[in-house]
C-alpha cells in the first residue's frame, strides 16, 4: 500500500531513516523500533506508516489511516484560515480646495472602511502651484483626524511624500 504524498509527509516506504519512534492505531506509544517492523505491523493493521514529526531522533510515525488524516489536516488548515482577520489598506485622495459636501462623503465612506476593520490610507494630491500652499493641505488634513476621531488615528505624524501629504489612519481598539 504505497500512496503518494504532499512533500511535506513521508509515509510508508517513503520513510528512510533506519528507525523510527512507533505510535500504534490506538494511540499507545510502542517505542523505538526498525523501520521495516512498524512497516510490517501497519501492513497487518491495513493501515499507512505516517511521519508525523521529521525534526526529532528518530523520527515519530504513527500507524493511521493517511486519507483521513490529510483530510483532518486540510480541514483544521482551513478552519484556521477563516478565522484570520486580513487588513486591507484602503486609499482615498483629496485636494487641497476640496468642497465641503465632497469632504463630507470621502470622510463618511473612511468612517465605514475604519468600522469594517481596514487601515485607511489618506492622500492629499498637490498639483502644480498648490504646493506652495502646504498649510492649506496640513489644514483639511487636520479636518479628516477630528471628524474621524472616534473611528481611528494616525499611526504616524502626516507625512510629504514628494507631492502628497499622507498620513494612515487604523481603526481604534474595541473595549
Amino acid at each position: 500500500m504505497n500512496i503518494r504524498s504532499n512533500n511535506q509527509t513521508r509515509i510508508n516506504n517513503n520513510i528512510l531513516v533506519k528507525e523510527v519512534r512507533l505510535i500504534d492505531q490506538n494511540d499507545q506509544m510502542i517505542g523505538v523500533i526498525s523501520t521495516e517492523e512498524a512497516l510490517r505491523m501497519a501492513r497487518n493493521a491495513n493501515l499507512d506508516l505516517v511521519e508525523v514529526s521529521s525534526n526529532v531522533k528518530p523520527p515519530v510515525c504513527k500507524i493511521l489511516d493517511y486519507g483521513k488524516y490529510s483530510y483532518q489536516a486540510k480541514k483544521n488548515a482551513r478552519k484556521a484560515k477563516s478565522k484570520q482577520k486580513i487588513t486591507l489598506i484602503k486609499e482615498m485622495r483629496f485636494r487641497p480646495n476640496i468642497g465641503v459636501g465632497d469632504l463630507q462623503t470621502k470622510v463618511k465612506n473612511i468612517r465605514k472602511f475604519l468600522e469594517d476593520g481596514d487601515k485607511v490610507k489618506v492622500s492629499i494630491m498637490f498639483r502644480g502651484r498648490e504646493i506652495t500652499h502646504k498649510e492649506v493641505g496640513e489644514n483639511l488634513g487636520g479636518k479628516i483626524i477630528e471628524q474621524l476621531a472616534d473611528l481611528g488615528a494616525p499611526e504616524h505624524t502626516p507625512k510629504m511624500e514628494g507631492q502628497h501629504f499622507v498620513m494612515i489612519f487604523a481603526p481604534l481598539k474595541k473595549a
